[in-house]
């Protein structure tokens, strides 16, 4: 079951996403729950699993930026569309996670194509995973549930999402070649997922959860164009 919600004040336009997404799962024989919203602040009451959160940036009231950051602050991780007129709209979606954006009027092969990626990424979000070795124990963890990696002492710390850190002993290097192309290398000591980056300033990259990065001089002038790269790939 894919949980999806709609937060639009525009009823025809909820409407016709709704439309959309039911035809469009329907399609690929995927059960789905779908919930409307008129506004930001009746979204936030909500508190049942939301897996895509279709978001009108520009609503009576709160508006959708201030929402999805206040979701993100409760630790939704969901996949965020931002449903917008503003196209520019797109840089500041990066600071709360945005999966991607939708112009108004929302065409049908663009929505389509979104939603095929938005699909395959689900697939391989879920199937993404790290087998680490710590004395007798083996343990697989989703690269999906990783903040950040670290390395102290010559052990790897794994920073997950759920607030647990996990470490092993292993060089940064090997562990990335594991990894794919949401981490960035950003400190000889570092690896972040750039997933949960909320904002980058002064050579610190500030993670969802609250730690703080450091990103060397020799990567900053990279980390910009990585973060503009996984964005447009994602």
């Amino acid at each position: 079951m894919i949980c999806i919600a709609i937060c639009d004040d525009e009823k025809y336009m909820s409407d016709h996403i709704r439309q959309m997404a039911a035809d469009f799962f329907h399609r690929k024989n995927m059960e789905t729950n779908i919930r409307q919203f008129s506004g930001g602040e009746e979204l936030l009451r909500y508190d049942r699993q939301i897996d895509i959160l279709f978001l009108d940036i520009q609503m009576k009231g709160m508006d959708g930026m201030e929402t999805a950051r206040r979701l993100r602050e409760r630790r939704f991780r969901g996949f965020l569309i931002f449903i917008t007129v503003l196209g520019e709209m797109v840089f500041q979606s990066f600071e709360v996670q945005a999966y991607d954006y939708l112009l108004k009027p929302v065409d049908e092969k663009h929505f389509e194509k979104t939603m095929e990626r938005l699909v395959a990424a689900m697939r391989s979000a879920s199937e993404a995973s790290l087998l680490i070795q710590k004395g007798f124990e083996s343990r697989i963890i989703s690269l999906e549930d990783i903040i950040c990696c670290e390395i102290i002492d010559r052990k790897i710390h794994l920073n997950l999402a759920s607030g647990e850190v996990v470490d092993y002993y292993e060089r940064i290097e090997k562990l990335e070649t594991k990894l794919d192309g949401r981490f960035f290398r950003c400190h000889r000591s570092y690896l972040i997922n750039l997933k949960y980056l909320k904002s980058y300033k002064n050579g610190t990259a500030y993670m969802e959860g609250g730690k703080a990065v450091p990103v060397s001089r020799l990567r900053s002038r990279e980390f910009s164009g990585v973060i503009l790269q996984y964005m447009k790939n994602m």
